[in-house]
């Protein structure tokens, strides 16, 4: 999910700890509960620093170690260990408790985003995405701010959150049936797809397609249970050429091959180099596939420039490589 919705779920479970009949009879256990759900809430997304380096180490590492089981367990420890000596008489056990729980949940609601988590590590590096709920999910995000809300004017936290995820867990249920009955339209239509993406939107009955076949790419939507295929492509494996093998060991390139599970790809050759572009095909916007990765290289196959990321325009992509023209 999104750092919005991560902070009102820390303060929403921060309500629900007052259940709990330790933290609701003590002020400075509530306190640090409260603080640790808040934490908790938003620590495991603490690698998105690493966009500060580049897009290809963010790719690679974001909701990667940090979401992973080894993490899940380690993020309260951490927690506690800076909160608790500031509320010496809270409840340790209890502070513990809520705040695992606030990690835990962090980790677990993004398995059903798109982008997904490597939740499993360290048993298996594969990135578990469900593309059941919208990294940013208006409903989702509205019913916390109305527990928030009623909270302020008065309301027992407890069962107000209670029953604002009551209503959540009936929506994930209603979500993962709507992605299943999209699922099943695809096969009706291409039933020899070997894999289906299918990722949400903003729009709650539109979803994101991508579709692989044994000998093509299809792109489409998914709106109110009819599929519309918005762009077709021939699958043709990527050569053992020498461009491409340069290419693929560049930084960029390879932190794109690690995270694309569905993606096309171009080579143009200039007069004095060459350009290598591999496109996502989950992300189409506007007509356009913005999530690329693009390595150029010159006529001796030295890597001069590269970039992976979400481009918009083609004038932008040119700024961020600032070597060949269109």
């Amino acid at each position: 999910m999104d750092t919005g919705t991560h902070l009102v779920m820390g303060i929403a479970l921060g309500g629900l700890a007052t259940l709990d009949p330790i933290v609701l009879s003590n002020h400075m256990t509530a306190s640090s509960v409260l603080i640790g759900t808040i934490v908790g809430s938003q620590i495991p997304d603490i690698d998105t620093v690493l966009k500060l380096r580049n897009n290809a180490v963010y790719i690679r590492n974001h909701r990667g170690i940090t979401h992973s089981i080894p993490a899940v367990i380690l993020w309260p420890l951490i927690i506690l260990a800076v909160v608790y000596p500031f509320f010496p008489d809270a409840n340790l056990l209890h502070l513990w408790l809520w705040t695992f729980f606030a990690v835990f949940l962090h980790v677990f609601v993004d398995i059903f985003n798109a982008y997904g988590t490597q939740a499993l590590r360290p048993f298996t590096p594969k990135w578990v995405a469900l593309g059941i709920i919208n990294t940013f999910d208006p409903f989702i995000f509205a019913l916390h701010i109305v527990g928030i809300i009623l909270w302020i004017a008065g309301a027992y936290p407890g069962y107000t959150f209670l029953a604002v995820y009551a209503v959540i867990a009936s929506y994930y249920v209603f979500r993962t049936l709507a992605q299943r009955r999209i699922r099943k339209e695809v096969l009706n239509l291409v039933p020899d797809a070997t894999e289906i993406i299918i990722a949400p939107t903003l729009k709650f009955h539109q979803w994101r397609l991508a579709i692989r076949t044994k000998h093509q790419f299809f792109v489409g939507r998914g709106v109110k249970n009819k599929i519309i295929i918005l762009d077709q492509f021939n699958r043709i494996p990527i050569p053992d050429t020498p461009v491409l093998e340069a290419a693929k060991k560049d930084k960029n390139l390879s932190a794109f091959l690690s995270f694309s599970p569905v993606y096309r790809w171009e080579v143009d050759e200039f007069d004095d180099a060459y350009e290598v572009r591999f496109i996502d095909l989950r992300y189409r916007s506007n007509n356009r596939y913005p999530f690329v990765a693009v390595v150029q290289l010159d006529q001796d196959l030295r890597i001069i420039s590269s970039y992976t990321g979400w481009i918009f325009s083609e004038e932008k992509l040119r700024k961020k490589l600032d070597v060949l023209p269109n």
